[in-house]
């Protein structure tokens, strides 16, 4: 095994987390080394090919995990230099500030953050220049205060879209532009396709390797390995410190020991790497003293609906503009909260097809072309018995639903108003477990080591040396699209490094 010791950080993971810390931390002059698993993706015939995509499961990855029965599945996790955000929506949501105290739902509450949306704001900033976010204040009622305006305009509604806007108005509710991370014109210049869920190939999404590693390798400081899979992290004899990150490269294991270590490798396998890194003093896994690593898992309720109307056509390309707040701080009715509402992009034949495959794709192509759809989220609360572990060399992913009666009641909602926006059939249908939409919770955030991981900086409570920044240390899911919070928080967690290793 060689060693390598002329390193300040090691980063473990190119996705959100990750690539933001890099970014933050870059002008520091710290030697900082990003250890990515995967691969750039390829600019490849595949990447706007909805069959490939779907139907083939082309960029999904070749491995398999086990539910709480034992029963294996195919993870939607993806292993490329920009993690998840390769395929993700690009929607840069805020949480709203009231995510961040306690919330009273029909079915429990949550814990609330170890401090306010305010410690987070300037950072949301930030994290929005980065990854040039596209927006408009004024239209959602439940956005959370701005300290500095959107550096960009919305992405245009399509024709179709603006249409609906208004119809969605004439019934009562607030639809506003969905904050995101694409620059339009760019990315259908690679083709008329949507942008959600197909792959980024430096073609207009804004992504983590676009943005944030791109930011981070301007710097001569900043270097990334691929093909890199950290296998382990080993402590001092007492365990009170990381010193070294093993990892695997071209069927050799390497070691570096750097003076501080950033783990981002996502909500799912940063606990498992914590968990298999197990050693005589630390025998429960790193950072676990509070055998909190892997619990309180959590994966936004998340369901999938197309507004059909038979004489009416929608010839969208790529659809993902508006958004729906008006149930996200109450049902409307005086009751609990219920979730976030917005668009996915544009379905089509192919598409229906990866979920209908006995059914013609040329009927279910004429059946796409009078849909509108929607995404309804609702939170999924914390709950230390919904988890991620290891049996051996299994994954084991037992996740544990809650708070299904808010989504139930947002389905209810939207399905009656959509009927009265001029939609007579809603169609609906439950993400499952093979959506890694929004992992969160496995390494969770507090002011308690011994209810929590890592302290309100990310920091790991036993562990001086190790920060973990993807969405593993989220306490809450909230209803929105993590992302910006994610880079928020690591941009902060970077500069609180900059800070130790200037001292």
């Amino acid at each position: 095994m060689s060693a390598q010791q002329d390193v300040d950080v090691v980063v473990i993971g190119s996705g959100m987390g990750g690539a933001s810390f890099a970014a933050g931390l870059a002008p520091s002059g710290a030697r900082i080394v990003i250890l990515e698993r995967g691969e750039r993706i390829a600019n490849c015939a595949e990447a706007r090919d909805p069959r490939a995509i779907f139907q083939r499961g082309h960029f999904r990855p070749q491995e398999f995990w086990y539910d709480g029965a034992g029963q294996p599945f195919n993870p939607g996790n993806y292993y490329y230099v920009g993690g998840n955000t390769k395929l993700y929506g690009a929607v840069l949501f805020r949480y709203r500030a009231e995510d961040f105290r306690p919330i009273e739902y029909a079915e429990g509450a949550t814990p609330g953050w170890p401090f306010p949306y305010e410690e987070l704001e300037p950072w949301y900033c930030r994290a929005e220049a980065l990854y040039q976010a596209r927006g408009a204040l004024g239209e959602d009622p439940t956005e959370p205060p701005h300290s500095t305006p959107y550096l960009f305009p919305p992405v245009p509604d399509e024709p179709a879209i603006a249409e609906l806007r208004q119809k969605l108005k004439r019934v009562g509710l607030h639809p506003f532009s969905l904050p995101l991370g694409v620059d339009i014109e760019m990315w259908l210049k690679g083709g008329q396709t949507p942008w959600d869920a197909f792959p980024d190939t430096n073609c207009g999404k804004m992504d983590a390797e676009t943005c944030g590693l791109a930011a981070a390798l301007k710097y001569e400081n900043v270097s990334l390995e691929t093909g890199a899979r950290v296998i382990r992290l080993e402590t001092d004899p007492a365990g009170k410190r990381i010193e070294s990150v093993v990892y695997q490269k071209n069927g050799e294991t390497l070691k570096l020991s750097p003076k501080a270590i950033v783990l981002a490798a996502g909500a799912v396998n940063s606990a498992l790497l914590l968990l298999a890194s197990a050693n005589g003093a630390m025998p429960n896994g790193l950072a676990n003293r509070s055998d909190q690593v892997g619990r309180h898992f959590m994966n936004h309720n998340l369901s999938f609906a197309l507004a059909f109307h038979p004489f009416r056509r929608n010839d969208s390309v790529y659809q993902k503009t508006i958004g729906v707040n008006d149930f996200y701080l109450s049902d409307g009715r005086g009751g609990p909260p219920l979730g976030n509402v917005q668009m996915v992009g544009k379905i089509s034949g192919p598409i229906l097809k990866s979920e209908l495959p006995r059914a013609p794709e040329a009927a279910l192509g004429a059946l796409a072309r009078r849909t509108f759809d929607f995404l309804f989220m609702s939170e999924d609360l914390p709950s230390p018995e919904s988890r991620v572990r290891l049996d051996g060399s299994r994954v084991v992913l037992d996740w544990r639903r809650s708070n299904i009666a808010a989504q139930n009641g947002l389905l209810k909602r939207m399905r009656e108003l959509l009927k009265e926006a001029g939609f007579p059939i809603v169609l609906i249908k439950h993400y499952d477990r093979r959506t890694p939409s929004h992992q969160c919770g496995t390494v969770r955030m507090g002011g308690d080591p011994a209810r929590a991981a890592v302290d309100p900086e990310c920091r790991a409570f036993d562990h001086p040396n190790l920060f973990i920044v993807d969405a593993s240390v989220l306490p809450t899911s909230g209803a929105v699209n993590p992302s910006l919070t994610v880079a928020a928080l690591a941009l902060r967690a970077a500069e609180r490094v900059r800070q130790e290793l200037t001292r």
